[in-house]
């Protein structure tokens, strides 16, 4: 999609003269980051594909555009003071040339873009699974100095990688960079990880892959938005975290699939309890993968070989650098909070009608 004319809302009196632009400020994240800096009375605009009535209505400029158009893009970014790029295309599954014209050409638009209009921050939305490579590997409080693997199994995780690291090359003088790094993103009116998970325990498509004592970080999305806002605070030139890549995470580790069986028992969901072993899963979804290229079979495989690694292993993360240089401080909403935010969501408030 091309560029499309901006659509404002009411003008806020004593606005600063430079708006701060949100990529996929639409989405789950970039909305949470959006109403935040709403809350700062900082003059927000969103470039995405398609604009957001709501947010107009908070005096939200949304901008409609491609990533990667670069036009559309170095249109959205003139005369901003900083950007936050959170806008990617997510995924197990899909055409390589998508997740490269989306996820690389577009931050490279975006960097371009920075770099011609003389803004002096991007914050860029990157994920843990850039550290994630081809070999079964436990990934149990690592910290940023984890190196990026050689190979990928995914064109996500393999096209976050290339982006990530082109924001932290671009770190300069003139523009200051930082990748954020939140791990499996959960909360109220989340679209994608829990409404999944419910969907298919409710269809009995779930089964629990390797051991099932795998433990991993989840980040509830109000941390990933307020990591994303206390880096913005700290980012400038020379700053300390300046060109550097930070994981985000909850401060508790949770046990996957207990936790999975917990969140299912209490919204009253058939709980999980079959299992299928590591290799099985794997070795499934290598087939799956090639009956899908082979036939151009429409829609996702309901395994692949990155899946199947991530649900079999652990992946929780050392977070004192996040602490350190942001002031990153994941237990002023514990895990337990967490959850029960979750339960009154589901239960109780807009996430009802997904349990209909």
């Amino acid at each position: 999609m091309g560029s499309g004319a901006p659509v404002s809302g009411p003008a806020s009196p004593g606005t600063p003269a430079q708006p701060v632009l949100v990529t996929g400020g639409g989405g789950f994240l970039g909305r949470a980051i959006v109403e935040r800096l709403l809350a700062r009375s900082l003059p927000v605009h969103v470039f995405s594909r398609r604009s957001f009535p709501d947010l107009v209505a908070k005096g939200v400029t949304c901008v409609q555009g491609d990533l990667g158009d670069a036009e559309a893009v170095g249109k959205a970014v003139a005369g901003c003071g900083a950007v936050f790029h959170v806008a990617a295309l997510a995924g197990a599954w899909g055409k390589r040339e998508v997740f490269e014209r989306t996820n690389v050409t577009g931050t490279e638009n975006v960097i371009a873009a920075c770099q011609r209009h003389g803004v002096p921050k991007l914050l860029f939305t990157s994920s843990p699974s850039v550290i994630s490579g081809t070999e079964f590997e436990d990934h149990e409080g690592v910290d940023e100095s984890h190196p990026y693997p050689s190979e990928y199994l995914a064109d996500y995780p393999r096209t976050k990688a290339l982006a990530e690291r082109a924001v932290l090359a671009a770190n300069s003088p003139q523009l200051a960079t930082v990748a954020l790094r939140p791990h499996l993103i959960v909360g109220p009116g989340d679209p994608h990880l829990l409404p999944r998970v419910i969907s298919q325990a409710r269809a009995g498509k779930l089964r629990i892959v390797g051991e099932g004592k795998n433990t991993v970080a989840l980040t509830n999305v109000a941390n990933a938005a307020e990591a994303h806002l206390l880096a913005f605070d700290r980012l400038a030139p020379g700053a300390a975290c300046a060109g550097k890549a930070y994981f985000i995470a909850q401060e508790e580790p949770v046990e996957l699939w207990t936790w999975i069986n917990t969140i299912l028992e209490g919204l009253g969901v058939p709980t999980i309890k079959k299992q299928i072993s590591y290799r099985a899963a794997f070795r499934l979804g290598s087939t799956l993968e090639t009956l899908w290229r082979w036939f151009r079979l429409a829609g996702e495989p309901p395994m692949t070989r990155f899946v199947a690694t991530q649900l079999a292993t652990s992946h929780w993360f050392d977070l004192s650098a996040a602490r350190r240089d942001l002031g990153y401080a994941p237990a002023k909403l514990p895990m337990s909070q967490v959850n029960a935010r979750l339960f009154a969501y589901y239960l109780e408030g807009a996430g009802k009608a997904l349990l209909a």
